[in-house]
């Protein structure tokens, strides 16, 4: 019988996009049922990226795509060790109703954040202006939070992340 190599490969290539399509659906932070208990989260999505001590004696597992990814998935467990709820930090709306200026403080925001993509420091602020990356509609965005000397929130700006153009010249 003849055998055909691009259609072995073809579905070759199929199957493992299979695989790896429902591999990474068990990998989403967001899928993770409610009582879920820490073990069976941290074998399903892996080690966080930061682990923090909650006010009621839970737990944060932080799950951070920074600083190329523009996703923060937090998920707080309750003093049993299971998942009360999931929360993705890098949408606008949670970033403009969440961070409090003035009240925040650094943290806050790396309780919130984690740690950021960038850290810089620009001559018309006294402070470091930690920035995260997040999507708003598709489109690659920024948020740039600004703190100063003492370490408390002092601005909250969002600027459109410039991302080189790789599509080629049009030429009408």
């Amino acid at each position: 019988m003849k055998t055909f190599p691009n259609l072995r490969r073809l579905t070759i290539w199929s199957l493992l996009s299979a695989t790896l399509a429902l591999a990474s659906c068990s990998s989403m932070p967001e899928r993770v049922a409610p009582g879920t208990a820490r073990a069976d989260i941290e074998t399903r999505l892996g080690r966080p990226s930061a682990v923090h001590t909650l006010p009621n004696s839970g737990t944060r597992l932080q799950y951070s795509g920074q600083p190329g990814g523009q996703w923060v998935y937090n998920l707080d467990l309750g003093p049993d060790g299971r998942l009360l709820r999931t929360e993705q930090a890098m949408d606008i709306d949670w970033l403009q109703k969440n961070i409090q200026i003035g009240r925040w403080t650094r943290d806050d925001v790396s309780l919130n954040l984690g740690k950021p993509a960038q850290i810089e420091r620009v001559a018309r602020f006294d402070g470091a202006i930690w920035t995260y990356r997040f999507k708003q509609m598709d489109l690659p965005r920024q948020a740039h939070v600004h703190l100063d000397p003492a370490g408390v929130v002092r601005q909250l700006m969002f600027t459109d992340e410039t991302v080189a153009d790789t599509a080629p010249p049009s030429y009408n």
